[in-house]
């Protein structure tokens, strides 16, 4: 593996000048990319439908040829490692879904030695053991004989990271890892992959939808969108500079920078005083907003107080006169929606 004059050793991933699309000739669905990963960076890649994600993935991967510029891993160039070098430098895990009858977990897992057992692809007991080190990993000890034809999304997508470690690679792209995934599982495969990254030095990329969980667990954030330039920078900062705001909102949905997350604005919102502290009142809050009315401090027609020394009691009050005290935010709603349709 050579590398190329003039590129440092600081990121395990540098990309300079790197145009991404379907060919050349074509028009680069972006251009000017120059961004750099480093040892145990955990990155998020978010972006709207259509903005070119998995083209870019692909392309760092080494699956796309670059219109123009080049990526380097330790500082070789993509353009002259051979693929047998490729797999020891970037592992790759895609969306597609695994269809192999019969295949087992140490199996499939075992195909990650593939660029160190040579051409027959025969373990030796130190690849056993790394294949068996990585399952465990994971959180599959108990699962290594089973077929992956029988296994949940969850578990499939699990082995396929196994598969990913045992190339014992410095650095992990995954596309979409969460896509078919149900809310707890996503939640286990992020940190999952984010201890990988923390624990044992890794550099991960991983594209995906679920903004919010991204908001929460990535090192940094490449927001990518048609027409515009990507943009690098800590979650925290691209909140505060709008940047996650002018990517992700539409019409009827804004971003809240206070909360960090998305909230589904109607046209008219009503006022709705809340007095209290909590979770409750923050509960209380959220149940408000999702109906049409808007949680405020000031003084209104309408006030709620949250009883903080007793959990989950609710006083709706309309000016000084109490309407409903109880202890379900229903009943609030109920009786709030009765009030202004009179």
């Amino acid at each position: 593996m050579n590398k190329k004059m003039g590129v440092s050793d600081k990121g395990m991933m540098q990309v300079k000048g790197l145009a991404v699309g379907y060919g050349n000739g074509s028009v680069p669905l972006h251009s000017n990319i120059d961004i750099e990963v480093n040892e145990g960076e955990f990155i998020c890649l978010l972006g709207p439908n259509g903005a070119g994600k998995s083209t870019l993935i692909k392309t760092l991967a080494g699956f796309l040829k670059p219109i123009q510029g080049d990526v380097f891993f330790n500082g070789c160039s993509l353009k002259q490692l051979s693929e047998s070098d490729r797999s020891k430098l970037v592992s790759v895990v895609l969306t597609d879904r695994l269809q192999v009858p019969n295949l087992t977990v140490f199996e499939l897992v075992a195909l990650g030695r593939t660029p160190y057992t040579g051409f027959f692809g025969k373990l030796t007991p130190e690849d056993v053991e790394l294949v068996n080190n990585a399952i465990s990993r994971v959180g599959l000890a108990n699962y290594r004989h089973k077929p992956i034809d029988k296994m949940s999304d969850g578990e499939r997508q699990k082995a396929m990271i196994a598969k990913a470690l045992v190339q014992e690679t410095p650095f992990i792209i995954l596309d979409e890892p969460t896509a078919f995934l149900d809310l707890p599982a996503k939640l286990e495969i992020m940190q999952l992959l984010k201890r990988l990254s923390c624990e044992h030095g890794r550099g991960i990329l991983l594209s995906t939808h679920d903004l919010e969980m991204a908001l929460q667990i990535a090192d940094k954030i490449w927001l990518l969108a048609q027409g515009r330039k990507l943009q690098v920078g800590i979650p925290e900062d691209l909140v505060l500079s709008n940047d996650f705001k002018s990517f992700f909102e539409r019409e009827g949905v804004v971003f809240d920078n206070h909360s960090g997350s998305f909230k589904y604005h109607k046209i008219s919102h009503k006022p709705v005083c809340v007095k209290g502290t909590g979770v409750e009142c923050q509960w209380i809050e959220r149940a408000l907003y999702r109906v049409g009315y808007k949680p405020v401090k000031t003084e209104c027609d309408y006030s709620v107080a949250v009883d903080t020394d007793n959990a989950h009691s609710y006083s709706l009050f309309k000016k000084n006169t109490l309407l409903l005290s109880g202890n379900k935010i229903e009943d609030v709603l109920n009786r709030l929606a009765l009030e202004y349709c009179q």
